[in-house]
């Protein structure tokens, strides 16, 4: 594995939350199912937009907790180990956030 995909301890930061994360994800897919069953039944488009609109931000809750996680967990223990380690972390971190706020 790459240097960026892994944290030093071994680990990623939201292994705590990763039944929640996975709650959540299903509870996402099953939106996403319904808004096509939505606009397989033709349903009103403002209807649809709404729904997706919720999704999104679901996603986006979602995003940001992992975020939270990855600068808690491995920034952190990436600046324990060295400047070069941590670097790597705060770039990948800064270049998430970018991806995000294009999103």
């Amino acid at each position: 594995m790459s240097p960026t995909s892994e944290s030093p301890a071994g680990d990623h930061g939201y292994i705590s939350d990763k039944d929640q994360y996975l709650k959540r994800m299903r509870r996402i897919e099953g939106q996403a199912r319904g808004i096509s069953k939505m606009i397989d039944d033709e349903k009103y488009c403002i209807d649809i937009l709404t729904q997706i609109s919720a999704l999104t931000s679901a996603m986006q809750v979602v995003a940001l907790g992992l975020l939270d996680d990855h600068l808690r967990h491995c920034v952190v223990d990436a600046a324990r180990l060295g400047e070069d380690e941590a670097e790597a972390k705060i770039k990948e971190a800064s270049d998430a956030i970018r991806r995000l706020v294009r999103s």
